[in-house]
């Protein structure tokens, strides 16, 4: 993937993985749109010289809005990535859960495919052009702390598979980003030592994505063991390493 004359659009770039990826395909040359639901995000993003969009994956309206904004002031537009989500704890033993669980999938699953189906007729109609879906190491190796989180990034696992095969002769490709812990906020890094550090995930990343051909999992090194658990016979015990956080949960103590 050539990423220095791209025109790219990031749904949910307005801080984090999102934020740092946008800056880094727009230091590489590509023109960039960031988009978020945080208008005070936004205007900081366009005073750093993004352009921007309001965009919230879980209202329709708001995704055709956003899709005719971009398409009216960028029709080159060649790549899109979908990086919204969310990630809540659950506890299971409590039925209280569930509004969680459907936040959950309405943002990351349903989300994705909300903007996905936004943009796919127009890079079809181009004849080329990338989406970039985002899952999850959780998505492949449960944290049963997040249970619908896991659940969700399994579903656009599976869904960016689909996607894949049925656009296939279009020259639109699909990768998958599979992130691991990644530490955007030093907060973080105190929390999880183990999270890796923003920019080294951005670097490998992008180092990734300028392979040719572009790969169909952007698999940095920190997420191999949770992509290959199940080859590799590590599944069970991940698992059940992982399991222990649950002490956290109300429920527990």
């Amino acid at each position: 993937m050539d990423i220095t004359n791209r025109t790219v659009f990031i749904a949910g770039a307005t801080s984090g993985i999102g934020l740092e990826l946008a800056r880094r395909f727009a230091a590489a040359g590509s023109v960039v749109i960031v988009g978020g639901r945080r208008t005070d995000l936004l205007e900081q993003r366009a005073a750093e010289g993004f352009a921007t969009v309001p965009i919230d994956v879980t209202d329709q309206d708001s995704i055709d809005r956003a899709r005719d904004t971009i398409l009216r002031g960028h029709p080159s537009l060649d790549t899109i990535v979908t990086m919204s989500g969310v990630g809540i704890p659950e506890d299971l033993r409590d039925p209280a859960h569930f509004s969680a669980a459907e936040r959950t999938i309405d943002t990351n699953l349903l989300g994705t495919i909300r903007v996905i189906d936004a943009f796919t007729p127009h890079l079809i109609g181009r004849g080329t052009g990338t989406i970039i879906t985002v899952t999850s190491g959780i998505g492949f190796l449960p944290f049963p702390v997040m249970p619908t989180y896991a659940a969700s990034k399994a579903g656009v696992h599976a869904y960016s598979e689909a996607l894949r095969a049925q656009l296939d002769g279009t020259g639109v490709e699909v990768s998958e980003l599979v992130p691991p812990a990644v530490a955007t906020t030093p907060e973080q890094a105190q929390l999880n030592p183990r999270a890796l550090d923003l920019a080294e995930f951005a670097t490998e990343v992008m180092d990734l994505l300028r392979t040719d051909p572009t790969p169909h999992e952007i698999l940095v090194k920190g997420v191999l063991m949770h992509r290959w658990a199940e080859r590799d016979g590590t599944y069970n015990e991940l698992v059940a390493q992982r399991s222990q956080a649950l002490a956290m949960l109300p429920s527990r103590q």
